[in-house]
């Protein structure tokens, strides 16, 4: 494979570009946005309602994800809320001649999917402006070959068609990035780095104290690809390079997108890297069936989302490449995350995956960080992936939290922390520490790393020890020699450097919750206005679907059932397993009987009401949700609205009807 791609020829692009044509601005007025579709062309002012925090849920809604290819172009902003109202209609921005999109804080939030700016581009998009854009939205935009800027003195020349010089789009940006926009995307600077057309300067840190992740990092920076050397002394932020990683993994939502790209751009019988070292998953689309409603059927939106499982089926078989698929009756083994951080992740490791919370592995002492399409498709070509070393932004919890109070709620009070909603968190590593964090299992934890993509970090990490020792003896069944062997020196050095250090006392910490819309709107449970009374209950996700995670409704549900109550008849109560192996667990736990009598409904292994696609999603907007999972962003769980909050209080709103904090 390599010695066909070395002879490919490959181009740079000019030093000077010109984009001219319409600029899209994406405000908080759908009066404002419908004009524009229409062709009035806005001038720029500093006064312009432009919004902020627009997810890729809202570029490109699940549901629309389901197409993999130049469909995408018709679909960019559909699920763009804007004055409570949806105001982009299929096909119309690609309609109105449109090469730049602008908007402003926290652009591309969410998740990693590559489908958002791969839509955008596919609809005349080239050039993406805001305040500031989240880390791996950013990058996948340059690997497609989408310009970035956070400069909205842009707007002017590009409607005067002036000339803009490329290396404006490069300043900030490490050698590679610098490169790769260059060469307008990663597989192009790839062909150029396999020719030797590229000549990255090495990494030259000197020996230095280390955080944990920076000694990772730098166990694992590969020195020269033809000789496949790997490793340096040392690494400081800012330092930039490829990174060799143990493990790549990719589910039906991006696996056949990536596949495309390979087989087109390196060649249909040409073989991955590696194959051991790739997993695949089927775990985002299991229950669609039962929950598409009969306009989408009609659309033929179910029939494109079983071609997904089918195409990454046919690679994987053709690949020779692990699947996690479908267990026959049952869901499916396992969501990625939850599957990767019980039985593969090890301290030490790097892990990359085709999603956002790929961080979930970081509770066992890994570095593990979500990439898009392109970077999947690149790794398994060269089984590495492009970094530039991250600052590490340090949490620390000291005290004693109650027994009421979870790892959910230690993060909802982290994501409403001024530092993070003003995006001062934005792609760094989030070290989580103190003696709250060291008294959690590697459950607990995972909720912890999981949601360092809410926080908008690179990825989110705990030290290992004897909690990371005991879970490898007891879930994976290592010898305990071995495992403390395995965590033995993952730690960072006393003196090594943070680029901020974040002290919260976990002694006066009430249970929490975030108020629809965004998971940085946490408030404590008794500061809500009133009863808020709710119909829908979801207790799931890869955040909230683990083995710790049923132990907590199963505290609150027994304790209900004691005192003669129930799931209030008003509220429908889901439980969804993370994995068979949780399920196999509450199944021995009498869990799955409990969760029963008690009302509630259990549900297989799979994603799904997190991303609007199995049971426990909300069906009009009138609905309320209380939900264990990961985001509110709006339209993300269907129409309604949905407050984030622990799984003792998921369960204990279940029971009152209302949403209400655990008391033990």
């Amino acid at each position: 494979m390599l010695n066909i791609l070395k002879n490919r020829k490959v181009t740079k692009r000019p030093s000077n570009l010109r984009v001219k044509g319409r600029v899209l601005y994406l405000v908080d007025d759908p009066h404002l946005i419908r004009k524009q579709l229409a062709g009035e062309n806005l001038p720029f002012s500093k006064t312009l309602p432009l919004r902020d925090d627009i997810s890729t849920d809202e570029i490109t809604p699940a549901h629309l994800c389901f197409y993999y290819d130049e469909t995408l172009g018709e679909i960019p902003y559909m699920g763009l809320r804007a004055g409570g109202e949806f105001p982009v209609s299929r096909g119309s921005v690609k309609a109105g001649g449109f090469v730049a999109s602008v908007s402003g804080k926290r652009r591309g939030k969410g998740s990693s999917r590559e489908q958002s700016p791969y839509a955008e581009k596919c609809a005349g998009i080239q050039m993406v402006i805001a305040e500031n854009i989240e880390r791996i939205y950013k990058q996948n935009c340059q690997n497609l070959g989408i310009l970035t800027s956070t400069d909205f003195g842009m707007i002017e020349k590009i409607e005067k068609g002036e000339e803009i010089p490329l290396d404006v789009f490069c300043e900030g940006e490490d050698p590679i990035s610098r490169e790769i926009i260059g060469y307008g995307g990663l597989f192009h600077f790839n062909l150029a780095r396999l020719q030797g057309e590229v000549s990255l300067p090495s990494i030259q840190t000197q020996n230095r104290p280390m955080t944990l992740a920076e000694k990772i990092f730098a166990r694992h920076m590969v020195v020269d690809l033809s000789t496949d050397k790997v490793g340096v002394e040392a690494v400081t932020p800012g330092d930039a390079g490829f990174v060799r990683c143990d493990l790549r993994f990719s589910h039906e939502y991006v696996t056949p997108m990536a596949s495309i790209f390979f087989e087109k751009l390196v060649g249909e019988n040409e073989k991955v890297n590696d194959p051991s070292t790739i997993l695949f998953f089927q775990d985002h689309l299991t229950f669609l069936d039962d929950v598409m409603s009969e306009e989408k059927k009609k659309m033929g939106l179910l029939d494109l989302a079983h071609g997904l499982g089918t195409r990454q089926e046919l690679f994987a078989q053709k690949q020779g490449i692990r699947l996690h698929g479908l267990v026959k009756g049952q869901g499916s083994e396992a969501i990625c995350h939850s599957k990767v951080c019980e039985s593969y992740a090890l301290p030490g490791q790097v892990i990359v995956g085709s999603d956002s919370h790929t961080p979930h592995s970081g509770a066992m002492g890994c570095i593990a960080f979500g990439i898009g399409t392109t970077d999947v498709f690149n790794s398994w070509i060269t089984k590495d992936v492009r970094v530039r070393i991250p600052e590490t932004l340090k949490i620390v919890f000291k005290g004693k939290k109650a027994s009421n109070v979870s790892a959910k709620d230690l993060i909802l009070l982290i994501l409403a922390h001024p530092y993070v909603r003003s995006g001062k968190a934005i792609g760094k590593i989030i070290e989580y520490a103190g003696d709250v964090i060291s008294h959690l299992n590697i459950d607990e934890r995972a909720t912890m790393t999981n949601m360092a993509a809410e926080i908008g970090g690179f990825t989110g990490i705990v030290a290992p020890d004897e909690k990371t020792v005991d879970f490898l003896v007891e879930r994976r069944g290592m010898n305990r020699s071995d495992a403390e062997r395995l965590c033995e020196g993952w730690h960072g050095d006393p003196d090594a450097e943070y680029v901020e250090t974040l002290i919260f006392d976990a002694d006066s910490l009430k249970p929490m919750v975030a108020l629809p819309g965004d998971p940085g709107n946490g408030v404590s449970v008794d500061q809500l206005q009133g009863k808020v009374k709710i119909n829908i209950a979801y207790g799931g996700s890869c955040t909230a679907g683990k083995v710790e995670d049923m132990d907590m409704y199963a505290q609150v549900l027994k304790k209900s059932l004691e005192k003669g109550e129930k799931v209030h008849p008003t509220v429908s109560f889901f439980i969804q397993f993370g994995s068979q192996e949780v399920k196999s667990y509450c199944q021995r736990k009498g869990y799955v009987d409990l969760f029963l009598k008690v009302g509630a409904k259990t549900i297989d292994p799979s994603c799904g009401a997190c991303i609007n696609a199995g049971p426990g999603a909300s069906n009009t907007k009138e609905d309320v949700t209380i939900s264990a999972q990961n985001r509110n962003f709006p339209g993300r769980s269907g129409p309604g609205q949905v407050y984030l909050a622990s799984p003792y209080t998921v369960a204990q709103s279940a029971i009152c009807g209302y949403i209400a904090a655990y008391e033990p």
